[in-house]
This record gives structure tokens, C-alpha cells and sequence, in this order.
């Protein structure tokens, strides 16, 4: 028998042991490396006075009693959404029904309503019944096409004082629109590739209202997109979660007070009547 057979053989048994060791090793954890130095804010100008106001008027909430519009037995499932939209369209003739009002076509279309609304031709979309406001009572979360054009309002109404109560108002171009927690989520095209707007409202209890908490830029194209997001363009938001079924059983009424008083409804005089709607977007007001 040839001397070297048995120096082959130690160095293959070698072999298969650091083998063996390596198998041992596989999804174990590796370091990444070291952590990144943290950066503190750097303040710029701190001798720079601060404002006081802002500079415009971002419009960013208000309510609005919609008048005209029982709540019978204060459920808000009982409402007609396609009566709530018209009651906006007389409340703000300038929008919606004047000689140059932007929406005419939203107006002339709520006769197409028959069905109710989300049937056929009918502006008013599918509506949405969801506690925001942490009552345990329900909002109404309405939507419908602002016509001719490309934009829909999404509105967010509670049950105040038996009235029914605007306390959220958003005009945009929208790619989609979520409910998460006490927020209306709404994402809007940008003209910049692979990125998109979200806005998110979420409900203030001092307030009463629904306030833009949450406007931003957020990147959603493909990986190693370079281009980084411009500056917030003028105007005037959360892993996705599905609204809640429209046919889900609305819940027992529970009697309580109402979470605030509802404020005095507008006067009907020509002035205010003719006012636009209370819209915030990125085309609402200038920033």
C-alpha cells in the first residue's frame, strides 16, 4: 500500500470537519457594522425672531352645521348622504351652482341620485360609518366627484346637539383614501416620479375638530430611486388599512351627551351663503 494514502486521508477528515463547522455557523447573526454617529439638530439663526402667525391662512379646519338635515333618533346611519352633499351645494352657491361656480357639474349630476348614493351617475360615493372621535358614537365619512374635473372632497360629519356636523373638509386629486384609528388618510399624485402626497386628519378633542396633522412627501417607486423629494410644494398622511364594510350592522345607540355643542349655525345672509366650502388641500388655499 502507497505511504501517502494515509496523509490524504488526515487531510480530508480535516476537510469535512471545517465543513461541518461552517454548517454550523449558517443563520447565525453577522454584524452590520457600526452604528452610524447620531447627529444633534443644528439650530439656524437663533437670533432670528420667531413668528407669531402664520403667513397665510392654510384653512387647515373649521366646522359647519349642515343645515336642512335631520338626524332622526341621533343616528347618523339614518342620514341620507345624498341630501348632506346637497345641503353643502346650498350652503356655498358660489361653488357649486353660480354662473362660474368650478362644480356645476357635481350639482347637475345629484339628480342622478335616485338610487341613492355609489349607484350609477351619482356624484356622492359609498359612505363610510367609523368612531373617529373616540365617543363610541359613529362619523360619517362622505365622499363624492367634484365635476367637471378630476378631484373628490372627502368630508368627515359627527352628531352634536342633534345637528349634523361638518368637522373635516379636503378637496384634492386623491389615488385613495383610508380610515386608520382616529384618522382619515388621503394619498394624492405628485408630478414628481415614484413619489406621492399623504395627508393624514386626525381628530382633536379640544378643538372638535379634524386637524392635518400628518403632510408629506413619502417615495413609493422602485428601489434605488434617487431623487430626492422637493421642497413642500404651495397649498393646502400608516401601514394601509381597509375601511369598514358600508353593510356592517350599524352599533346600538347609547345615549350621551354630545362630545361638544354645535356651533351656531351661519346666518342666511347673501354674504355668507355665497362663501366657498370649507376646503383644505394643496389647491385650497396658497402656502
Amino acid at each position: 500500500m502507497p505511504r501517502f494514502r494515509p496523509v490524504r486521508a488526515l487531510l480530508a477528515a480535516g476537510l469535512l470537519a471545517a465543513a461541518a463547522v461552517g454548517c454550523g455557523d449558517a443563520g447565525e447573526l453577522e454584524s452590520a457594522g457600526a452604528t452610524p454617529t447620531a447627529t444633534s439638530p443644528a439650530r439656524l439663526w437663533p437670533d432670528l425672531a420667531p413668528a407669531s402667525s402664520p403667513a397665510w391662512n392654510y384653512d387647515d379646519g373649521r366646522s359647519e352645521v349642515m343645515r336642512g338635515v335631520t338626524v332622526p333618533g341621533g343616528d347618523i346611519r339614518r342620514v341620507d348622504p345624498v341630501a348632506v352633499v346637497r345641503a353643502e351645494i346650498r350652503q356655498h352657491p358660489n361653488a357649486y351652482t353660480s354662473p362660474k361656480a368650478a362644480y356645476r357639474e357635481t350639482a347637475r349630476r345629484t339628480a342622478d341620485c335616485g338610487d341613492g348614493a355609489g349607484h350609477g351617475r351619482c356624484p356622492v360615493l359609498t359612505p363610510y360609518y367609523r368612531d373617529l372621535t373616540g365617543d363610541g358614537r359613529e362619523e360619517l365619512t362622505l365622499g363624492f366627484r367634484l365635476l367637471p374635473g378630476d378631484q373628490t372632497a372627502v368630508r368627515v360629519y359627527t352628531v352634536a346637539s342633534g345637528q349634523l356636523v361638518q368637522v373635516m373638509s379636503n378637496d384634492d386629486a386623491i389615488s385613495s383614501v383610508e380610515l386608520a384609528g382616529r384618522s382619515v388618510i388621503i394619498h394624492a399624485p405628485s408630478d414628481i416620479s415614484d413619489y406621492e402626497y399623504r395627508f393624514q386628519w386626525t381628530w382633536d378633542p379640544d378643538q372638535h375638530l379634524m386637524l392635518l396633522t400628518h403632510d408629506e412627501m413619502i417615495r413609493i417607486g422602485r428601489e434605488g430611486h434617487t431623487a430626492a423629494p422637493p421642497p413642500r410644494r404651495p397649498a393646502p398622511p400608516p401601514s394601509p388599512t381597509s375601511p369598514p364594510s358600508p353593510a356592517s350592522p350599524p352599533s346600538p345607540a347609547t345615549p350621551a351627551s354630545p362630545p361638544f355643542s354645535a356651533p351656531s349655525s351661519p346666518s342666511s345672509s347673501p354674504s355668507s351663503a355665497s362663501s366657498p366650502p370649507p376646503s383644505s388641500g394643496r389647491f385650497a388655499s396658497a402656502r
